[in-house]
This record gives C-alpha cells, sequence and structure tokens, in this order.
C-alpha cells in the first residue's frame, strides 16, 4: 500500500502547514504515521512536563458503587480490533456534523467503517464494521502520539524517529505523481541490489516486506525509503528481521511499477494481513471509504505532531447497573464521554481517564502518568449509563444521558442502560514516560491537556446483538463477541 492509498491522509494539510504526513504499514505496536509542523521549527508541541506524574506517588481514589442484591453484574465485550484498517479524519459527526476537520485533532475509529463528518444515522445503517460479531456502530476517540522534537531539531531522533522522517520526504515525493513514485521504487530496490549482491527484484521485494515487521517499539514502514537510513543501520536491521512474515509483500512488490500502484483498494487489504482479520465485505467497505473521502478527509491544524501510537489492546466492554437491570439502548443513541474543550466549557463533562497497567482499579488521574518500570499506559473511558428512555440525541448531546450518582442509581426518572466503557492500552516507552513525550491530541487552544481525553459512541447494533448484550448482563453472565 503506497501512502497516499487505502487510508485517511493528511495531504491537505499542506494548505495549513509545511509538513507532510508520513504513512506507514506493519504488525505490532506504536507507530502508524508521523506530521510535522512549520519548516523551521522544531517538532516540540508536545504536553507540558508539569502534565505528567508519577503514578506511585498517587494514594488510590477509585470508588466503586457496592453492587446490591439486584444487581446486574454481567459484562458484554466487542471485538472491533486495533484500527487496523488506519481509519483515521479530524472530523466528528455528532459534535460538529457535516464539518471536515471539526474536531481539528486525529481520532481514532474502530467498529462502523464509514464513520466521517457526514455520517447519517442511514449510512451508518449502510457501511460495513470492523467488529467480529457485525456491530456496526461508531466508536472514536482522539489519539496518542509521541513526540521527541528537541531530539530530532538537535540531529539525535532515535531509529524510529529517524525512519519517520523518511516516511515524511516520501509523502512529499508521493504528490509529485505516482510515476515517480514508481520509478523511485524501482531505483531504491538497485540501491539495494546492489548493496546485497541480489539480483533478482522480486525476492528483493519478498526480502522489504519482511524486513519491514519488526522496527524498533513496532515502528510502522512501508520500506520504501530505506536506502536513507543509512547502508549500516539498514543492513543490520534487514539481517535481524528477515523472514518475520508476509503482510507486506504485496506492499512493496506494488512499488515496480506505476501501474501496479493504482490498484489501492487491493494493497491495503493485502497490507493489512492477519492484523486486520477483516471478511471481503468490511475489506470493501474499507476501501470504498477510502475513495469517497479522499484528501478532504483528514485536513488537520498545526500543533498535532509526532508519532501516531496504535494501542497494545482496545477493549470495548458494556457493563450492567450496581442496582438492578438494564433496558435496551435505542438504535443511534448518541453518548459523548469526556469534553474537548475544557478551556471553553470548564470542568463540569470532563473525566480523569489515565492510569497504568496494574492500576485500573486503584488510580485514575487527569494528568498524564509515569509509570512504574515503564509500564503500559491506559485509558478508561467510562460512558453515561442512564438515559432519559425517549431521545438519541440532544442538543448539547448531553442532556438525553448521564452518569448515575455515588451509589449507582440513576436519577431523575432516568433508566440504567449497558453502561460502555473502553479501555486503551499502551507500550510508550519509558524514557518517553519521563521526559513528558507522549499526549493525546487536541484543539490547538487545549494544547495537550490530558483532562480533554474523550470519546464517542453511536449505537448501530442490531436489534439481535441488542438483545444478547441485554440478557447476558442481566443474567450476570460473561459474553465475549
Amino acid at each position: 500500500m503506497t501512502r497516499s492509498q487505502g487510508r485517511h491522509t493528511f495531504s491537505r494539510r499542506a494548505k495549513l502547514t509545511a509538513g507532510m504526513t508520513g504513512l506507514a504499514l506493519t504488525v505490532g505496536l506504536a507507530v502508524a504515521f508521523t506530521t510535522t509542523g512549520d519548516q523551521g521549527q522544531a517538532r516540540a508541541d508536545g504536553a507540558d512536563k508539569s502534565l505528567f506524574v508519577d503514578i506511585t506517588k498517587v494514594n488510590a481514589n477509585v470508588k466503586t458503587p457496592t453492587p446490591q442484591e439486584d444487581a446486574s453484574t454481567g459484562t458484554f465485550t466487542v471485538d472491533c480490533g486495533l484500527n487496523e484498517n488506519k481509519h483515521f479524519n479530524g472530523d466528528n459527526f455528532i459534535a460538529a456534523p457535516g464539518v471536515e476537520n471539526g474536531a481539528e485533532h486525529l481520532h481514532d475509529y474502530v467498529g462502523n467503517l464509514t464513520t466521517d463528518a457526514n455520517s447519517t444515522d442511514a449510512s451508518l445503517q449502510a457501511g460495513g464494521t470492523t467488529c467480529k460479531n457485525g456491530d456496526k456502530s461508531a466508536y472514536f476517540w482522539p489519539v496518542i502520539r509521541i513526540d521527541r522534537g528537541e531530539e530530532e531539531a538537535a540531529g539525535e531522533a532515535p531509529a524510529e524517529e529517524n525512519a519517520g522522517q523518511n516516511e515524511q520526504e516520501q509523502g512529499q515525493d508521493q504528490q509529485q505523481g505516482r510515476d515517480q513514485q514508481g520509478q523511485q521504487g524501482g531505483d531504491q530496490r538497485d540501491g539495494q541490489n546492489r548493496q546485497q549482491g541480489q539480483n533478482q527484484r522480486g525476492e528483493q521485494g519478498d526480502q522489504r516486506g519482511d524486513d519491514n515487521q519488526d522496527r524498533p517499539q513496532g515502528l510502522k514502514q512501508n520500506g520504501q525509503r530505506d536506502d536513507q537510513d543509512g547502508d549500516q543501520q539498514r543492513d543490520g536491521q534487514r539481517n535481524n528481521r528477515q523472514g518475520q512474515g508476509q503482510q507486506q509483500n504485496d506492499q512493496a512488490a506494488g512499488q515496480d511499477n506505476a501501474a501496479e500502484q493504482d490498484n489501492a483498494g487491493q494493497q491495503d487489504n493485502a497490507g493489512q494481513g492477519d492484523a486486520g482479520a477483516q471478511d471481503d465485505q468490511a475489506a470493501a467497505d474499507a476501501a470504498q471509504n477510502e475513495a469517497n473521502l479522499g484528501e478532504d478527509a483528514a485536513e488537520e491544524l498545526p500543533g498535532n505532531d509526532g508519532v501516531i501510537q496504535e494501542p497494545k489492546a482496545a477493549d470495548l466492554t458494556f457493563r450492567g447497573s450496581p442496582v438492578g437491570d438494564v433496558v435496551a439502548m435505542p438504535k443511534f443513541l448518541k453518548i459523548l464521554y469526556g469534553d474537548a474543550k475544557r478551556s471553553i466549557n470548564g470542568d463540569k463533562n470532563t473525566r480523569a481517564s489515565w492510569t497504568c497497567a496494574g492500576f485500573e482499579d486503584e488510580v485514575l488521574l487527569d494528568k498524564y502518568p509515569i509509570c512504574p518500570n515503564g509500564a503500559d499506559v491506559v485509558r478508561i473511558h467510562d460512558f453515561p449509563g442512564c438515559w432519559d428512555g425517549k431521545n438519541t440525541d440532544s442538543a448539547n448531546h448531553r442532556d438525553h444521558v448521564a452518569f448515575a450518582d455515588a451509589n449507582g442509581q440513576c436519577q431523575n426518572g432516568f433508566k440504567a442502560i449497558p453502561q460502555l466503557r473502553i479501555t486503551l492500552t499502551y507500550a510508550i516507552p519509558a524514557d518517553v514516560q519521563q521526559n513528558g513525550q507522549y499526549a493525546v491530541d487536541s484543539f490547538p487552544a487545549e494544547e495537550h491537556d490530558p483532562l480533554t481525553d474523550h470519546d464517542d459512541f453511536a449505537n448501530v447494533m442490531s436489534d439481535q446483538i441488542m438483545k444478547r448484550l441485554v440478557n447476558c448482563i442481566n443474567t450476570d453472565k460473561t459474553c465475549k463477541e
């Protein structure tokens, strides 16, 4: 898959900044792609280090209502993947319908494959999904990035950042046309043939596909500019990674000529391999989504720079009520978690979302955690679990739902519904945590405030799935689909 194919790219961001998004595809953790800010400025737009705290120095603060005799204690987990098909955009069809880049920061999507600024109930219903059980709901949250801007500006970027810069340069090359890109791919392989003594381009294409499977920290590379990484670094990495997978073989082979690169949808599906684990219909929907959105899908403003981190795990679990049974959610119910505009709206709807692996049941922070021994960083998003029984949305997108009180009881005639908890786990390196070099995407004015973390959900489950979900919760079972 080429840099501008099979996903939502940032090509229109060139109108706003001099940088260009770099895109890579591989298996594992961490890096999806990089973006740069204005030319001549260091990429140091991350969060203030005062927003980071050692979690071991924070007292336990998580309080859970005690389940009463009639509590519904079951759980229902939906497996919708990790956004392996790279569905990103800066839209929010709930809070800013019809406004492209209305969020001014990037969202990570799982579930419905068609979600964008112009999504409607009808379009979501007609879309495909990444969820294994066929749930077409839309689940989306702002991405996390690592920004080593000062190191990069000083010429001391680690291997993954150097490679990410190569991705940016390649993204700029692609703007000159697929014909040039195809020729460039051929030139790069010729250079590798000279260095390794290989005479067969096809064999070298396969090896390049294997090389990209295991970059440091799971770096996602498409191998299109490995020549610029330096002979010694490239050869050493290649020897360590040969034979580790075939997911990008088709992608490397697709660089042999410009004509093969026109098959963007096919390359995207091949590049996903086992990581996507999607059926043919879902892959077709993803390709169509790309064709529909194109360059207009992901224009973003400066200020959200760095290497996007793919979650290590994304757990979507619906839970019951500590005081009784839950009722079914209506189809097309929209629910927001948190508030992306704290500087404007204050703290009424903000939520402490941050913790570390092993501390989930003890501590939730309103700052970015520094975890002991480089443990995984975790975001926990508990959505409102009470509904007014009538409306699927409201003018401010909040009044039709509410949180239960401290005892778990819904107030003002609201009914308990399955409460969605989204738990996102990230393998953030220990030095990045210590140096305060990771942050959540935000509106520029919010400056990556961790209290602007948020999440969005639109229920597009079939009646059959919803019935199974409610029955599982109310009969105290543990279900996974």
